[in-house]
C-alpha cells in the first residue's frame, strides 16, 4: 500500500457576537489557490481583509463580496457567529482566535499527487495553522488535515478543532448510517439538511462505530441515485469517538468533521504540534456508483494494506467449536478443510490463560501464554499441522483487553481504564487497558510480537469487544484527563502501525464485535475488516451493500455461516461477492452441503480477480426491491461477474449488467448453479456488451433466498 502519514483532532460549539461589516471584495492577482482533481476543484480564496475563504462546492463561482460564512476554516471568539472549525484557549485564557493568511507551498509527491499547504497565523499571537490538502487526481479523492503549533509562553487549549470545514452549497442531501451489534450498516437514511444544525456522532471512545458511522455521502442540489447527481463520499480516517457536523445557516451547509470535541479538551505545550485525522472526500458529477468506484480505486491505493492482491479462502473455527475444543478438535478441521479447498483456517477465541483459563468470556484475557490443557505444546505445532494439510495458520487475538479474573489484572489493576471511587462496570466481562501508558504500550507490543512470531502464524484477527463507559486514567494528570480519548487512539495507530511494519508478510483482519472499527484510520495497517458478527446472508446483502459505498469488497470478511437457517447455496453466493470466508464444522456439514461449499470456493477462486481488483456495479438496493443486484467488471472489461440474491419470491426479470465494454462479446455461464434448479436460460450464449447492457440477463433465481452468480466472460 501507498501510505502516508496522519493523526489526530477535535471539535465543540461556540458562538460570538457583533459580526463585523463583510469584508471587501477579494483582491485582483495570483490569490485564487485551487486543490485540483481529474474533474473538481476545490477553490480557496484569501480575500483583502487576509482571511482565507472558500468557493461553496455546489454553487456557482462568487462574484461580489466574501462573507464570513465563506471563511475557509472559521474561528471562534472573533465576529464569526456560526459553528466554528477552531476554538481555542491562548495561554493567557484569550478565548478568541484570528487566522490570517500566510501562504501556500504546492508540491508534488509521487503517483502523482499534489499536496497543498496553506499557512494562516493568528496575529497577536504565535499560533500557527497549516491547512493541508493532498489531492488524489485520478480518483478524484482529495485528503484533508490541519495542523497546529505555536509559541505561546504556555500550554494553548485547544478545544474545537476540525479535521475538515468543507463549506456547501445549501441544498444538500445527506444519506447517513445507523446501527448496533449485529445491525451495523442496517438502516441508511437520507435527509435533506435543512436549516440547522445536524449531528453525527460517537462518544465511545474504542469501538466507537458500533452505533454510527463517521462515513457518509453528500448529494448537492438534488438527490442523486446509482447514475446521476453531484456527491460528496466523506469518510473520517478516526477510530475514536468523532463528530460529523452539518450547519445549514440558510446561507449554505458547512461541514465540520473530526475527533469530537466532546470531553477531549486537549492542552497543546509550545512547540509541539498537534495533527488531525485525515477527512478523506470522493467527489463525482456521476452519481453513487462512480463515486464508489472512485472511493474503492483510491482504497485498494492507499487506503489499506495489499489492496491489489487478491484474498485466499479462510476457515474459522468459532461456529464449530466456540470455547470448546483442544488440540485435536482443531487440528481434526485440517484435512476436511484443505479437501474442500480452503487456503487459510483461523484459530479464534479460547487457546489461551492458564491459572484462569479461556474456557467462557469470563477469564483469561491479558494472560496470552497458550493454555496447557488444550495445547500442551503450545501454538507451533498446531500451526505446523495445518500447513502439513496446505492451509496457511492464523490467530485470534485482543491485545487492548483485560478479564479481572487474570493474572494481568491482578498484577496491575492500574492498568485499566476506569473512574476511582466507581464501583467497576463491566463489558462482556472485560476491562480496555490504558493504552496512554508506556508500560501498557510495551506490554501489547510484547503480546503482539510473541505471537505473531510463533512458526508458521501468517494471519491475525485483531478484536476489540467493549467500548469507553467510565473513561478515566491513572497514568494521566488530573488536569489532563481529556487527553484520553485523543492519546488512545494515536497510541493504538502506533501499535498497529508498528505490527504491520514488524510483520509484513502477515494479513491483518481488523475486528470490533462486528464493525466497531469500521474506518480508513485503522484498515490503513489492515487487510480487510470484518462488517458484523451478524451472517445471516439475508441481512449481510443490504449490509455489504451499504457498506460498499465506502469500502472496496476485497475489504469486506464474508463469511458462509448457519446463522439464520439459509440455504448454503444463497450463502455461499452472498460470501463470494465479498472475501469468502467460513465458520462451519466441516465434519459435521451434510455431504450436499459440502459439495456446495466446494463448488463455491472452486467458483470464487476463478473470479476473485474480479471481484477483489474490479469495478463494482450496484444495479439492484436491496433495502428497496425483492433482491439484490450488483456486477463486477475486470479492469480491462474482459470478464465481469454478475450477483444476484432473491430476498423474496418474485418475477424472474432481466437483470442489466453496466460497466460492460459495448463492443465485446461475452459468453454466459452460471458459477456453481445450484443443485436441482432449471439452467440459465441464456447458458452458453455470447453476447455483445451492448446487448447485455440493454436487454439484461434472466437469472435462474426467482423464489426467496436463491441466488445467481453469472460470469461474462470473452
Amino acid at each position: 500500500m501507498k501510505k502516508f502519514t496522519s493523526c489526530l483532532s477535535g471539535l465543540i460549539c461556540a458562538l460570538a457576537v457583533n459580526a463585523p461589516a463583510d469584508p471587501q471584495p477579494t483582491a485582483p492577482g495570483p490569490v485564487q489557490i485551487n486543490i485540483t482533481t481529474a474533474h473538481w476543484t476545490l477553490r480557496l480564496l484569501p480575500g483583502a481583509d487576509g482571511r482565507l475563504y472558500q468557493q461553496p462546492v455546489g454553487s456557482a463561482p462568487t462574484q461580489g463580496n466574501l462573507k464570513r460564512e465563506q471563511e475557509s476554516y472559521p474561528q471562534a471568539g472573533d465576529g464569526y457567529i456560526w459553528e466554528p472549525a477552531l476554538q481555542v484557549v491562548h495561554a493567557d485564557g484569550n478565548t478568541s482566535t484570528d487566522l490570517i493568511y500566510d501562504g501556500v507551498q504546492q508540491t508534488n509527491e509521487p503517483a502523482g499527487l499534489t499536496l497543498t499547504r496553506i499557512q494562516l497565523h493568528d496575529p497577536v499571537y504565535p499560533f500557527h495553522v497549516t491547512l493541508c490538502f493532498r489531492a488524489h487526481p485520478a480518483e478524484d479523492v482529495v485528503e484533508q488535515w490541519v495542523e497546529i503549533r505555536h509559541q505561546e509562553t504556555n500550554a494553548v487549549t485547544l478545544q474545537r478543532m476540525a479535521s475538515s470545514s468543507l463549506l456547501l452549497t445549501k441544498h444538500v442531501y445527506l444519506t447517513h448510517f445507523f446501527g448496533d451489534w449485529a445491525k451495523e450498516m442496517l438502516s441508511p437514511i437520507t435527509e435533506q439538511l435543512t436549516p440547522g444544525t445536524k449531528v453525527l456522532d460517537s462518544k465511545l471512545g474504542v469501538r466507537a462505530e458500533q452505533f454510527s458511522n463517521p462515513n457518509f455521502v453528500l448529494a448537492l442540489n438534488e438527490p442523486a441515485t446509482e447514475t446521476k447527481g453531484e456527491v460528496l463520499a466523506g469518510c473520517l480516517a478516526w477510530s475514536g469517538s468523532y463528530q460529523c457536523e452539518f450547519d445549514n445557516n440558510n446561507q449554505g451547509v458547512r461541514a465540520l468533521c473530526g475527533v469530537n470535541p466532546f470531553a477531549s479538551a486537549y492542552h497543546l505545550p509550545p512547540g509541539e504540534l498537534f495533527t488531525t485525522p485525515r477527512m478523506i472526500w470522493t467527489w463525482s458529477n456521476q452519481g453513487l456508483g462512480d463515486m464508489s468506484r472512485k472511493l474503492h480505486r483510491w482504497a485498494r491505493d492507499f487506503g489499506m494494506r495489499d489492496g491489489h492482491k487478491t484474498r485466499e479462502v479462510l476457515l474459522n473455527n468459532w461456529e464449530a467449536t466456540g470455547f470448546d475444543f483442544d488440540f485435536d478438535r482443531i487440528a481434526g478441521l485440517f484435512s476436511p478443510a484443505h479437501a474442500l479447498g480452503t487456503e487459510l483456517f483461523l484459530l479464534d477465541d479460547g487457546w489461551f490463560g492458564n491459572a484462569h483459563p479461556r474456557l467462557d468470556d469470563h477469564a483469561g484475557l491479558g494472560d496470552w501464554a497458550p493454555n496447557r490443557q488444550r495445547l500442551p505444546d503450545g501454538l507451533a505445532p498446531l500451526a505446523a499441522a495445518a500447513i502439513k494439510n496446505h492451509l496457511r495458520f492464523g490467530i485470534w487475538i485482543e491485545p487492548e483487553m483485560v478479564n479481572p479474573a487474570s493474572d494481568l489484572f491482578g498484577q496491575h489493576p492500574d492498568w485499566v481504564i476506569r473512574q476511582p471511587q466507581r464501583e467497576l462496570e463491566l463489558q462482556r466481562n472485560q476491562m480496555v487497558l490504558d493504552l496512554t501508558r508506556p508500560e501498557v504500550q510495551a506490554f501489547e507490543w510484547q503480546t503482539i510480537q510473541t505471537i505473531l512470531s510463533v512458526p508458521g502464524i501468517t494471519y491475525a484477527k485483531w478484536d476489540c469487544n467493549r467500548y469507553l463507559t467510565q473513561p478515566g486514567s491513572g497514568g494521566l494528570a488530573a488536569d489532563r484527563q481529556s487527553h484520553l480519548w485523543i492519546d488512545y487512539v494515536t497510541a493504538l495507530y502506533a501499535l498497529m502501525d508498528r505490527t504491520a511494519k514488524a510483520f509484513p508478510d502477515t494479513e491483518l483482519m481488523l475486528c470490533s464485535g462486528g464493525g466497531g472499527r469500521a474506518d480508513y484510520g485503522a484498515l490503513q495497517y489492515f487487510h480487510e475488516f470484518w462488517p458484523s458478527d451478524n451472517t445471516d446472508p439475508t441481512m449481510r446483502v443490504p449490509m455489504q451493500w451499504d457498506y460498499s459505498y465506502f469500502f472496496p469488497p476485497v475489504s469486506l470478511a464474508s463469511h458462509v455461516t448457519h446463522w439464520g437457517n439459509r440455504p448454503m447455496h444463497f450463502a455461499c453466493s452472498v460470501a463470494m461477492s465479498a472475501r469468502f470466508g467460513m465458520d462451519l464444522d466441516l465434519n459435521k456439514l451434510p455431504a450436499s452441503d459440502r459439495d456446495i461449499c466446494a463448488g463455491a470456493i472452486t467458483a470464487y477462486k476463478e473470479i476473485r480477480e474480479v471481484t477483489h481488483l474490479g469495478d463494482l456495479y450496484r444495479l439492484e438496493n436491496p433495502h428497496d426491491n425483492y433482491r439484490g443486484a450488483l456486477n463486477f467488471v475486470a479492469p480491462d472489461r474482459a470478464r465481469a461477474v454478475v450477483f444476484v440474491f432473491q430476498l423474496q419470491a418474485g418475477a424472474a426479470a432481466p437483470v442489466r449488467p453496466q460497466g460492460l465494454d459495448p463492443q465485446k462479446n461475452y459468453i454466459i455461464h452460471e458459477m456453481n448453479p445450484a443443485p436441482g434448479r432449471a439452467t440459465l436460460p441464456a447458458e452458453g450464449r455470447t453476447v455483445s456488451g451492448a446487448d447485455l447492457m440493454r436487454d439484461g440477463i434472466v437469472p435462474s433465481c426467482a423464489h426467496a433466498v436463491e441466488a445467481s452468480v453469472i460470469e461474462l466472460g470473452t
